[in-house]
């Protein structure tokens, strides 16, 4: 073929062909299996042929497994060109490859014979047949049956046969491309992948050409293609990988990170990828199956089974997720990891699940900790469980390893022990443990101020309570509900100033608050700020400042309602309309039998009809005083009857 048969087709055809492609899967292989019973047993022709024709393609190729071939009329090179068929090569791959297996699966179920039906048959066959038909079938199933392995054999054990032409020119076009002559090389490779389309090789080094030339999107295509006809090569996967992570396509790297996977099963490394690309997604339930599987193939790596156990509780997956923690403490009787108990009783606390939790550290303490002390995370969990099962007592003595010294080093768990006080409503606890903290250098973010303010509320202790909200909003000055929860203290300590001072905007607008910077409102546009400023001056007298403050509120809500209301148009029914309507009523039908009983008909029928009626009356009304006012006049009257 020459220059001319090189040419990209137009991509309405090579699209079509790539359709056609959906045919040419494992059915293939079955195809190939009829022909050959039909051609007789002349095996060694058949041999021959069959390596002509997989020439260029894979060296095994497993039984079952879909292989992609290029249709002949189709030019490859297409598929370098990206989405010039609308969709990435990739997902033309895995849509034809997807295809190929559900044809598979259909032509199973649709051959699996019903056991029933099938003894049926073999009894009526055996019975109803002569000799001379029984041994023919036998004969015939004999040689379908010593043909089959032959058939296998040689497609496993077949190996590419390049021609001499073929072979040649890929050695030339690997020189070109060592010299850097790139344009002969892209020729020289273009021709070979008209003479053999399902090569691996001419893909590979067009890639390399393209790479070397800058052209990053025909180089990466054309890698997929090398990639497609050697799918056992983990190299070529991985770097397509890595290709599609540098250009944030996600699903490009999904794909090729499922082959690599299967190219290189044991790279642990590959696999780890798969799952945080699943978690980038938003696919939580596969990254947990994935971190679970990866678990499984490296039972010491704790990190992605305790990861998979997180996701699946994302999920709302709570039994899936305390199971896969559980079968690993009975899979390891007598030592495990800490950690995984830690986990699985911070699931079970999280989820109301008290005496689990505790069953759990007990265990632990028992199995794992043998004549030595739990580790402090676990005893203040253990705390924690007996104070929401009201064992207040054992809690306390648990608690007691927590030290005001040690207050640094243990932030998190003094933290977690006052929240758990907090939550039970049990204030004072939880304000010692706070009280902790609160020298505590590291406490910069004005929360702690605000539960220790929370706590002297709840404990009426108003005084102290003021002192800390005012140090929280110093932290946390956007903090609407600390602003509102402080000017009602400052309220009910009759400081009714202060609390006028501490809702009222800054003085100085432009120093506190740059509108251009992007952020949210600030505290004093807040509507709730707003409202609770104009009661004050209300309940004062202040009526200028009043309205002054309620008026932008009275605007916006009107705004807003305004924009928020919906009309609804009523339909105007025409005279013919409403006479059918009236019709149900039966108020002219005096000949009728049934003349004075209540229509049969629906109540919502009914009162359409009642309304047609005292419209139609008011109608007639309407017209008979225009006809009456017209006449007076000394005009002619002309009826505007329009059917409406």
């Amino acid at each position: 073929m020459g220059e001319e048969g090189n040419k990209t087709n137009d991509h309405g055809e090579a699209l079509e062909s790539a359709l056609d492609l959906g045919t040419e899967r494992e059915a293939g292989i079955d195809a190939e299996r009829e022909e050959e019973e039909e051609d007789g047993d002349d095996g060694e022709e058949d041999g021959e042929e069959e390596e002509e024709e997989v020439e260029g393609g894979e060296d095994d190729i497993e039984d079952g497994e879909y292989t992609f071939r290029f249709k002949s009329g189709m030019n490859p090179l297409d598929f370098t060109e990206g989405d010039a068929f609308g969709v990435q090569p990739y997902q033309q791959f895995e849509r034809l490859e997807y295809e190929a297996l559900a044809e598979k699966k259909r032509k199973a179920l649709a051959n699996r014979p019903r056991e029933g039906s099938a003894k049926k048959a073999r009894q009526e066959d055996v019975s109803g047949a002569s000799i001379d038909e029984i041994m023919e079938a036998m004969n015939y199933g004999g040689r379908r049956k010593s043909r089959k392995p032959k058939k296998r054999g040689r497609r496993k054990g077949s190996k590419n046969k390049l021609s001499p032409e073929v072979t040649r020119m890929l050695g030339d076009a690997t020189l070109h491309y060592a010299h850097g002559c790139y344009k002969e090389a892209i020729c020289v490779l273009n021709e070979v992948v008209r003479l053999a389309p399902n090569l691996s090789d001419p893909y590979h080094t067009l890639g390399l050409v393209y790479n070397a030339i800058g052209d990053r999107k025909k180089a990466l295509n054309s890698y997929m293609l090398a990639a497609i006809f050697s799918p056992k090569d983990p190299y070529l996967w991985k770097l397509l990988v890595t290709w599609s992570i540098e250009q944030g396509n996600t699903g490009q790297a999904k794909y090729c990170l499922s082959k690599a996977i299967s190219a290189d099963p044991e790279d642990i490394s590959l696999r780890f990828h798969h799952a945080a690309l699943y978690v980038e997604l938003g696919d939580y339930q596969k990254a947990a199956e994935s971190y679970v599987q990866i678990s499984q193939l490296c039972p010491e790596n704790v990190e992605a089974l305790k990861t998979g156990a997180k996701l699946f509780l994302k999920c709302g997956q709570v039994e899936r997720s305390t199971s896969i923690l559980e079968e690993y403490l009975r899979q390891h009787p007598t030592e495990a990891d800490l950690s995984v108990v830690d986990l699985l009783a911070a699931m079970c606390m999280e989820n109301n699940m008290h005496d689990n939790a505790l069953r759990h550290i007990e265990h632990a303490h028992l199995v794992y900790c043998s004549g030595k002390d739990l580790p402090l995370y676990l005893t203040v969990k253990a705390g924690i469980c007996h104070i929401h099962l009201g064992n207040m007592e054992k809690a306390k003595i648990l608690f007691s390893v927590l030290q005001q010294e040690s207050a640094y080093d243990h932030t998190d768990l003094i933290t977690e022990v006052a929240d758990s006080f907090m939550s039970l409503e049990h204030y004072d606890s939880a304000l010692n443990y706070y009280l902790m903290l609160e020298g505590n250098d590291g406490d910069d973010n004005g929360f702690l101020k605000l539960k220790i303010a929370q706590c002297y509320l709840s404990l009426r202790e108003r005084v102290q309570a003021i002192s800390f909200f005012y140090k929280a909003l110093s932290k946390l000055e956007d903090n609407i509900d600390a602003r509102l929860a402080l000017a009602s203290l400052l309220l009910e300590e009759a400081k009714s100033e202060e609390a006028i001072l501490l809702l009222s905007p800054p003085k100085d607008l432009e120093s506190v608050f740059d509108p251009n910077s992007g952020k949210s409102n600030p505290w004093w546009l807040d509507g709730k700020v707003k409202l609770k400023l104009s009661n004050i001056y209300k309940a004062k007298g202040m009526l200028e400042n009043f309205v002054d403050t309620i008026f932008p509120l009275v605007r916006e809500s009107l705004f807003i309602e305004s924009i928020q209301q919906k009309v609804k148009v009523r339909k105007r029914l025409s005279r013919s309309d409403l006479f059918e309507r009236v019709k149900i009523l039966d108020d002219g039908q005096t000949d009728n039998v049934f003349h004075g009983f209540r229509p049969v008909a629906s109540a919502s029928d009914l009162l359409k009809a009642a309304r047609a009626k005292k419209l139609l009356q008011k109608k007639a009304t309407l017209k008979e005083e225009r006809k009456a006012a017209a006449l007076a006049a000394g005009v002619d009257w002309q009826s505007d009857d329009s059917g409406q």
